[in-house]
């Protein structure tokens, strides 16, 4: 299994003279960045549906080995009846995504921070997300913000939908580290201005460690977990984004927990 780090989108006026070079012309940043990192995660696909076109456009500019995370669209997951969602789900997953070929990683569903866990309704939406579009696998995460979510019941839905929960390592939302799917995600929001690479030593070195047990198939037993059962132990692809917090400092940040894994 791959340990792949990354950041959030790559453009960002900050990162100019620390990240980027001057002179890069902005055409080349995917290209550049993608070289630098091994994933990233697309934060446009949230507000707007883009085009097959630009999705093999972005593949190409990328190495092999390189994947991309999509944030799935808004109106997927911004609404008060979950269940309601198929259309724009389906709208969403058939635009063209798949162009993307092997350059293609999970989708993250992203919660407003309001929305409560409703079994029922939940699990509803859970069930449009589909498998496989036009024959490619597709891989789903989910990033609930509400508290409510923290319980067993929510755990035994993911896991029961192949669905990975997305680990927050934040202030403002709850850290969720149950393990429920074939793979790991995890946005690491905490970063500091005033550190260099937005996370002190001692820090890099506890997620490099989760992430080579993740790997692993073993689930860490620091972080808080809220299922009533084991996930089974197998190997697992993680994703680690250095998102939000210091902004400035994620490309840093994710260089230096690169440094620190072993796959």
């Amino acid at each position: 299994m791959r340990i792949r780090v990354g950041i959030g989108g790559w453009t960002f006026a900050p990162w100019r003279g620390i990240f980027y070079p001057d002179a890069l012309p902005h055409a080349r940043e995917l290209a550049f960045a993608s070289r630098a990192v091994t994933s990233i995660e697309v934060n446009g696909t949230f507000y707007r549906t883009q085009t097959a076109k630009t999705f093999a456009t972005w593949a190409a500019q990328v190495p092999d080995g390189f994947v991309f995370s999509l944030k799935a669209v808004r109106y997927a997951t911004n609404r008060r009846v979950l269940a309601e969602a198929g259309d724009s789900i389906t709208a969403f997953m058939t635009s063209g995504l798949v162009e993307m070929g092997d350059k293609l990683g999970p989708i993250n569903w992203q919660f407003a921070p309001t929305k409560a866990f409703d079994a029922d309704d939940f699990g509803a939406f859970l069930g449009l997300l589909p498998a496989r579009v036009d024959g490619v696998p597709i891989r789903h995460a989910v990033e609930v913000r509400h508290p409510s979510f923290c319980c067993a019941e929510f755990v035994a839905l993911a896991r029961k939908h192949n669905v990975a929960i997305v680990l927050a390592d934040s202030p403002d939302y709850p850290t969720l580290a149950d393990t429920t799917s074939d793979f790991v995600y995890a946005r690491l929001q905490d970063a500091k201005a005033d550190i260099e690479t937005g996370y002190d030593a001692p820090a890099f070195d506890s997620w490099a460690r989760r992430a080579e047990a993740w790997a692993r198939g073993e689930t860490p037993q620091d972080l808080p977990t809220f299922g009533t059962e084991a996930a089974p132990v197998k190997p697992r692809d993680v994703f680690l984004f250095m998102i939000n917090g210091a902004k400035e400092r994620a490309p840093a940040a994710a260089q230096a927990l690169m440094a620190r894994v072993s796959a």
